[in-house]
């Protein structure tokens, strides 16, 4: 499946003063920032979206993240495999269609382009593979049987389910004790109530045709994949086993990086899904999560078709840290309008020396991707007054189009 265009990408600032420090994120899993060691090759994974209301900032805020992070390795020096998904089947989409009359195809299909759309305006660099979950069936068929042969699998009513303590270290990437489990499962898609199974944690691998839902033919039988399946079966297929960084919002964290993270461990025989697990904060609107079921969104597309530059948007979002919660309103975006403004005009100016503002930029960027203080640099060369250096702004410019994905 086709993502969208890539922004500019220019490499002036590394040509000119070598790479960047090494990135080091929070990994959930062990509660503390460490430092990413990627290979030649770093290795990214990012949940995508159910397109069936795309794309809020809460998505937004997610994969703006997610970009900082490849372009804060790309500045150290290192090449990046950048894998997302798009989940273009799944209940929630068929919810919506059937609620709306509309084909879940054509839905799915329209979303993906406003999503599309949006990520081009917000300057995010596109994944090299964006694998969608309808043609990645028999990727999820394939892993399926391998997990079988492990003696993963059983059958509930012809549905299939993974047995999810068959992975030893299931549990170690959330950190949830098993009520903890339990209750987040049946918020989150889970079933842990379903009669037949043979723990309530369980997890839906293959689902068999229900009347009126879309459903494919294959060696399990005819019906689909379930969710956490499919990215473990892309992850394995695209980047292999032990990648550097699985990633998404906080409410991934489980069930679905923990049962996608159990499921490749199984047929991988233990080997490490991902070397760390990172995720964005929640943005809240009006006091709640944003969330399609709440219908409490801020699309990107709305602002965009106000006028709003989405260069604005982005650095609206990058005035938080990717790691906290937080709500949108509308004096953040005056803000970041603001600044866009203020900086612009400073590197047209020329301004002063700007050495100390570029290191504290990538110094900023790769301690745990700490966007707010990066700002504040660029804020502070942009109102120090000083005199004009040659070339000041020019530096100015590049940094930030390299760091932070705003072009001056």
């Amino acid at each position: 499946m086709y993502a969208w265009p890539a922004p500019r990408l220019s490499s002036a600032v590394r040509d000119r003063l070598g790479p960047a420090p090494e990135l080091a994120l929070y990994d959930a899993r062990t509660g503390s920032v460490e430092v990413t060691t990627p290979g030649d090759e770093a290795r990214i994974y990012v949940c995508g979206i159910t397109p069936y209301d795309a794309t809020h900032l809460g998505h937004a805020a997610t994969y703006v993240a997610f970009d900082l992070a490849v372009r804060a390795w790309r500045e150290a020096g290192h090449r990046v495999r950048y894998v997302q998904n798009v989940t273009d089947v799944d209940d929630p989409l068929l919810e919506r269609a059937a609620a709306t009359g509309e084909d879940w195809r054509a839905l799915a299909d329209r979303e993906i382009q406003l999503f599309r759309d949006d990520m081009s305006a917000l300057a995010v660099i596109p994944p090299d593979v964006y694998a969608g979950a309808v043609e990645t069936i028999p990727l999820v068929v394939d892993l399926i049987k391998r997990l079988r042969d492990k003696d993963a699998v059983y059958m509930v009513d012809g549905d299939l389910y993974f047995a999810v303590h068959r992975d030893p270290a299931f549990g170690r990437v959330s950190g949830l004790d098993r009520e903890q489990m339990l209750a987040v499962f049946a918020d989150r898609g889970g079933d842990p109530d379903r009669p037949g199974k043979r723990d309530p944690l369980d997890c839906l691998l293959w689902q068999r045709e229900r009347p009126g839902e879309p459903s494919w033919d294959g060696e399990l039988g005819r019906g689909r994949p379930g969710w956490h399946v499919e990215c473990a079966a892309i992850v394995l297929h695209f980047l292999g086993p032990r990648i550097d960084i699985e990633g998404g919002g906080s409410d991934l964290a489980f069930p679905h990086h923990e049962m996608s993270a159990g499921e490749a461990q199984v047929v991988e025989d233990g080997v490490p899904f991902a070397m760390a697990y990172a995720h964005a904060g929640m943005v809240a609107l009006d006091g709640h999560k944003m969330s399609k079921s709440r219908g409490n969104l801020v699309l990107v597309s709305r602002l965009r078709s106000e006028g709003v530059d989405p260069r604005a948007i982005r650095l609206t979002l990058l005035a938080q840290h990717y790691r906290s919660d937080w709500e949108w309103r509308d004096d953040l975006l005056a803000s970041g309008e603001e600044r866009l403004k203020r900086w612009t005009e400073a590197v047209e100016t020329g301004g002063p020396d700007a050495a100390a503002t570029v290191e504290m930029v990538r110094a900023s960027m790769a301690d745990d991707l700490d966007a707010p203080r990066a700002l504040a640099a660029v804020d502070a060369w942009a109102s120090s007054g000083g005199p004009s250096i040659e070339g000041a702004g020019r530096l100015v410019a590049d940094v930030v189009e390299a760091s932070l994905g705003v072009s001056l």
